[in-house]
């Protein structure tokens, strides 16, 4: 037993060594890689940063030739840094548990690794270290595989409707016309237009503002059964993928992203505009209002009265 206790806080590779099989893997270890990063759950966490220790340790698979002193031959520590940094830039995250996961698939994609141990501690909240540690190993090889992890993303059309074209008798026929290609498509919508609670305070007016929209997101999908409303990236991802209309409630995408918008939720087209560069989306359509003016997205006005397509 105080074996097991010891290896329960010994550094990762220790771990790893205990756990290895007759036909022991080469590893490679990050120790004690420590960033700034706003992450956690509690209202308190949000908005500030707080120390965060990353333990990894990959093992990899034996080359067949010899390394010749080659950097191109092996998995190189940048790589575990990089999948580090890429994660923490790509969203807020509430849980530790989830940038663990995270960083673990993707430093698995390279095809020298084949398991991969990720401890990450909070050193700021509390008189001790907090933390989660989690094993993942390769399911498939990869060796083969040239692309980047969200290759096959895929690109929707994002749609944002006006409160007139929210309440248009040509909604349903627009549903109806886009159901006939094969592009994923995002419903956006802005507030209902009925004064919303005002506090004073930009942070708390900034939630409210995001929630008159998700009501107004909840009227759209009460319209029309194929569209769904969805919060969260993964389930967006899933929708697309499945050829779901979707209707975009924003709270948790805007808040929680790492570089969030700079326009106000009550710019609610050019909030749809920053959704749709976020997305790396096809296009952005604007049906009954003055479309935004984006670098990355090509950008169509709709007449509330004309066909969508």
């Amino acid at each position: 037993m105080t074996n097991e206790v010891r290896l329960a806080f010994a550094h990762p590779s220790e771990r790893s060594e205990a756990t290895s099989g007759d036909d022991p893997l080469d590893r490679i270890s990050l120790r004690d890689h420590i960033v700034d990063v706003d992450i956690g759950a509690f209202q308190a966490e949000r908005g500030t940063t707080q120390r965060i220790c990353f333990n990894i340790v990959v093992e990899v698979r034996s080359l067949s030739a010899p390394v010749e002193d080659d950097v191109d031959r092996i998995l190189s520590y940048d790589r575990v840094t990089e999948a580090i940094a890429f994660e923490l830039a790509a969203e807020r995250l509430n849980l530790l548990e989830t940038l663990a996961a995270k960083v673990a698939d993707r430093i698995l994609f390279e095809p020298q690794a084949k398991r991969v141990f990720v401890r990450i501690e909070k050193l700021d909240r509390g008189p001790g270290a907090l933390g989660v540690e989690i094993v993942r190993s390769r399911k498939t090889d990869l060796t083969a595989v040239n692309e980047e992890p969200g290759d096959k993303v895929p690109h929707p059309r994002v749609i944002f409707l006006s409160n007139e074209a929210l309440r248009s008798s040509n909604l349903t026929g627009w549903v109806d016309q886009l159901e006939k290609e094969d592009i994923p498509v995002i419903f956006c919508v802005g507030a209902d237009g009925v004064p919303t609670s005002q506090t004073g305070h930009a942070m708390t007016q900034r939630r409210i503002d995001l929630l008159a929209i998700e009501q107004n997101a909840w009227v759209l999908a009460s319209k029309d059964a194929r569209c769904v409303v969805v919060s969260t990236r993964t389930e967006l991802d899933w929708a697309m993928k499945n050829k779901q209309f979707c209707v975009w409630a924003p709270s948790k995408i805007v808040l929680d992203a790492v570089d969030g918008p700079s326009v106000q939720p009550r710019d609610a087209v050019a909030l749809a505009g920053w959704f749709a560069e976020e997305l790396q989306a096809y296009q952005l359509w604007v049906v009954g209002e003055n479309p935004p003016k984006l670098s990355a997205v090509g950008v169509r006005a709709v007449a509330v009265d004309q066909s969508i397509l």
